[in-house]
């Protein structure tokens, strides 16, 4: 039976319904980790333990590497676990189990087993909650051969990402952001979304402002600032941040001159320049990029927001690489 079109639900809201949809049609399925018996600490799992029972929704003890140990061996017999990190960094805990363990086990064992688990790691800055809760850490992942990294940003990419990341055959590293959680927007359960696939959430001829996760709304925020200046701005929601849409990037490149890649993750070392660099290589575009500095998030509301980049903050840089004050390659400046 098809779905009754759009409806309005919360980012959490969307991802308890994907789950649920993928439960009812896949009893392989099965969700594990802690307080998922109350819903999950952001409602993500709410009305599951009812639905499916503490034999397909457990809760588990406080230790990571045992939920993430478990769920390999579980998924390596034929089962399709979803883990509950809580927060990306408590998922440092079990950082073997994913890397050398999940990752690794088709490639060394020939394809002989395969690892179809989700690891839900929530990411990003987490309002006064302090630098060992409040990372964005999807470049480690990125960098690990073996795992599929998603960031969706809105209700409708956490229903459908979800949905994809569950069929999906090999470990997919799942980090929804800490902060979009009573995010509201329309989710229609039938549509598909392709892991690989860009999207465009704003289209422009000036520039290219490419991002991901909470970072999206911060752009289109900053878009709709330059564009009270006449710079009219692209924005592309990567969505995936492994595999990534280099084709959507680079003809968006190639079409306004000049990029400007923006994160919330520190800069040093983020996804953002492997973006860049694939557009050195391929494009003759203005590129520039903006992160977070690299200290740890404060718990004092100014330091935190000096490591948060805002709208104000991208679309500064946007001025500048507008204006040919920053940036390298040709570009249309």
């Amino acid at each position: 039976m098809r779905s009754q079109g759009p409806q309005t639900m919360t980012y959490s809201a969307a991802a308890a319904a994907s789950l649920a949809a993928a439960m009812h049609a896949d009893s392989s399925v099965v969700a594990l980790g802690e307080d998922l018996g109350r819903g999950g600490i952001f409602g993500q799992y709410r009305g599951l333990l009812e639905a499916f029972g503490p034999e397909r929704v457990i809760d588990t003890p406080i230790s990571e590497a045992t939920i993430a140990g478990s769920a390999v061996g579980m998924a390596l017999t034929g089962l399709r676990p979803v883990v509950e990190m809580r927060v990306v960094d408590f998922a440092l805990c079990a950082m073997d189990e994913i890397v050398n363990q999940a990752a690794k086990n088709r490639y060394m064992f020939g394809g002989q087993g395969r690892v179809p688990m989700v690891i839900r790691m929530p990411i990003g800055i987490w309002s006064s909650s302090a630098a060992q809760h409040s990372q964005s850490l999807e470049a480690w992942f990125a960098h690990v051969p073996g795992l599929v990294v998603l960031c969706p940003a809105t209700p409708q990419d956490n229903h459908s990402l979800l949905r994809a990341a569950v069929r999906n055959a090999d470990p997919v590293v799942y980090l929804e952001h800490k902060e979009l959680w009573t995010l509201e927007g329309g989710v229609d359960p039938d549509v598909e979304v392709e892991i690989g696939s860009a999207r465009i959430a704003r289209e422009g001829v000036d520039l290219t402002l490419v991002t991901w996760s909470r970072t999206v709304h911060e752009s289109l925020a900053a878009a709709d600032m330059l564009a009270t200046e006449g710079i009219d701005a692209e924005v592309i929601d990567l969505r995936t941040i492994w595999p990534w849409d280099r084709d959507c990037v680079v003809r968006s490149a190639q079409r306004t001159g000049r990029v400007l890649v923006a994160h919330e993750a520190v800069q040093v070392g983020g996804f953002g320049a492997e973006v860049v660099a694939t557009l050195a290589e391929h494009t003759e575009a203005r590129l520039a990029r903006i992160g977070a500095p690299r200290v740890p998030v404060g718990y004092s509301p100014p330091l935190e927001a000096a490591a948060r980049v805002g709208s104000q903050k991208i679309a500064d840089a946007a001025r500048r690489l507008v204006r040919g004050g920053e940036g390298r390659g040709r570009g249309t400046a």
